[in-house]
Order: structure tokens, then sequence, then C-alpha cells
């Protein structure tokens, strides 16, 4: 039987015409006539063209399924063995639920954060109240702390599941939040030494209510581009 590359793999995605296969333990399925791989697209997660060898230990169902499809080659073995160390992969094997689960659940905190300190900054404009001001000076923080950890588990994420392959959305992601993170730095920095920059009104608090805006926007983008991958926008 025929050796496949991952990289030949990867054009196999079931898209335009091209059969959908995949990979598992080194043996490569055809899931093009599957109605589960419609658009070489799976539970709108799992990509055809990709090597689920990892991913499956996480799915509600056993590699038994694909023992129902036509096994059309083999994965080339130089390849297929390079991806992860021997310690981490038989962590993951052990803890499937480290694999996927880290980031989406880190994710949340710098966005409901990034979201809520602008809206307590506006509320504090229209009411002047000083308690919505203090309230967003509190979720600033704690956006501050929980950035870094969401950007290092989206690494390990793309790390283990992608390889660290070079991907749009991955690398949109990655530069937008870095520039989010030096903006909080710089906003709660500020905040700190200059505790009436915004109740005391003057041409540095508009640049000040500036960067407090942009995290919106910022997060909304991040929060795409990562709903992309895990929930990809289907293609007719």
């Amino acid at each position: 039987m025929k050796e496949v590359t991952p990289e030949e793999l990867a054009k196999f995605n079931g898209r335009e015409e091209n059969p959908g296969y995949v990979a598992h333990q080194g043996r490569i399925f055809d899931v093009t006539g599957s109605r589960m791989w419609k658009g070489g697209l799976h539970m709108s997660i799992h990509h055809a063209g990709e090597d689920l060898t990892d991913a499956i230990l996480a799915a509600p169902h056993g590699p038994e399924v694909l023992a129902r499809l036509p096994q059309v080659a083999l994965l080339g073995k130089e390849k297929a063995q390079r991806a992860l160390p021997d310690r981490l992969s038989r962590l993951l094997m052990r803890f499937p639920v480290l694999r996927r689960h880290p980031h989406p659940m880190t994710v949340h905190f710098p966005i409901v954060f990034m979201v809520a300190a602008p809206l307590f900054t506006l509320l504090y404009l229209l009411s002047g109240q000083e308690s919505f001001e203090i309230t967003a000076l509190h979720c600033l923080g704690a956006g501050l702390l929980f950035t870094p950890l969401a950007m290092a588990t989206g690494y390990f994420t793309w790390w283990v599941n992608y390889l660290a392959r070079p991907l749009r959305p991955v690398t949109i992601k990655q530069r937008i939040s870095l520039l989010l993170f030096g903006i909080e730095i710089i906003a709660f920095s500020w905040r700190l030494h200059v505790p009436d920059i915004l109740s005391t009104f003057r041409p540095e608090s508009i640049l000040y209510l500036a960067l407090i805006l942009s995290l919106f926007p910022l997060v909304g983008v991040i929060g795409w581009f990562g709903a992309t991958l895990t929930f990809p926008i289907a293609r007719d």
C-alpha cells in the first residue's frame, strides 16, 4: 500500500471536488462517501486532510468507526512520528481533556473582563458614579492577570493540535493578543498613576478613554477568529 506524507494528506480535504482522507495511527482512510464528513468537515470541528490520532482520544466514539471506511494508504512514518515528546504524548493519552480544553476554558476570563472594563467606564461617564469607574479598574486589572494565561494556553493548543503550523486565524489572534496585552499594561499603569484621569477631563483623558474603548473590538476580533477554528464557517 502506498505511503502519503502529511503534506500530501492535507490536499485531500474533501473540498472543491477533492476526496477526503483522514489518518489514524499511521493508516489513512477515505471519508469522502461518509455523510458525517460532508464537505470534508466532521461535527464542525475536524477537517479531512488531517491526522486524527490524538483528536479521536477526546471523541465520544472510538477508532472503530474508522474501521468501517476504506483504507487507501499509509501515513509516511518519518513525519507521522515527529509531533510531540514522548512524555507529553503519554500525558495527553492519559488525560485527553488537556489537549483541547485549557485554552477555551481560560480565554473566557480576559474576554469578559476586557468587555466589562469599557462598559463600566461608559457607565461612569454617563452616571458620574465613581463605583463604576473603580469596577472598570478592577476588571482591567483582572484582565491583565488572565490575558498571559490565555495566551500561554493558546500557544500550547496551537503546538499540540496544529503542530505550530502557520494558520491565518492563529497568526491574527497572536498579533492582536500582543496588542491587547500591551494596551492593558499601558491603561492599567496610567490609571494607577493618574487616578483622576477621567474625573478631571482633559486631552489626556481622551487618549486614555480611546485605549479603554479599544479593548472591546480587540477581544471581539480575537474571539471571532478563535471561533472560526472551533466552528469553521461552512462553504457552499
